[in-house]
């Protein structure tokens, strides 16, 4: 880990990375308390898991590596595809039809402002 970065992660997330993408892009960028807003405000739940990983981040940032909390920005954030549990649902004719229901990995990446 780079000097100065501080990182939280929530694996295994149970919502689809596609549905965690567009809520990441409003708040790439930011500083943590303008993020925290826009993210109060979404009433999704990829928001909802977003701003429990960017509160643990800036725990992490304040209590571990003795941040300002008033300056601290989103370095990075990205999801990744965790695992899927693979179901099967009856389908036409005696066939049966996968249901994959998807995991994501959400990270988050925080850096102090200078």
């Amino acid at each position: 880990m780079k000097e100065g970065i501080v990182t939280a992660r929530h694996m295994g997330a149970r919502i689809s990375p596609k549905k965690v993408v567009p809520v990441m892009d409003l708040i790439r960028g930011k500083s943590v308390e303008k993020a925290k807003i826009v993210l109060a405000f979404d009433s999704s739940k990829a928001a909802k898991m977003i701003l429990k990983v960017l509160k643990s981040a800036e725990s992490n940032a304040v209590n571990n590596s003795k941040m300002d909390k008033s300056k601290l920005k989103i370095n990075e954030l990205w999801v990744g595809a965790g695992s899927m549990m693979k179901r099967m649902s009856p389908g036409a004719k005696g066939r049966a039809d996968p249901i994959l229901k998807r995991t994501s990995h959400i990270y988050i990446n925080l850096i102090e402002e200078k």
